[in-house]
């Protein structure tokens, strides 16, 4: 069910958004919509990333160097462990 909103938004960027909108021939109530749909599904997964007490409990007690290259240490140690 659609219900109408109002907001306050400066007119300079009403009017660029209307061009916009009308560029991608979509309607301005549309973009917005999505817009919204991302970012309270952003919060949502968020929110669902909780991690369970153990895990949460060690968070933080690893400080790994500055100058460490994570993804080519996983990369060197699943080779190892694989090739």
């Amino acid at each position: 069910m659609n219900t109408k909103l109002t907001l306050t938004i400066e007119r300079e960027i009403i009017e660029r958004a209307k061009i916009y909108a009308k560029e991608k021939n979509r309607s301005l109530s549309d973009i917005i919509e999505n817009y919204l749909k991302i970012l309270t599904k952003e919060e949502q997964s968020n929110e669902r990333k909780k991690l369970n007490p153990a895990v949460e409990s060690l968070k933080g007690s690893f400080k790994m160097p500055k100058d460490m290259d994570y993804k080519k240490e996983l990369k060197d140690r699943l080779e190892k462990k694989y090739l």
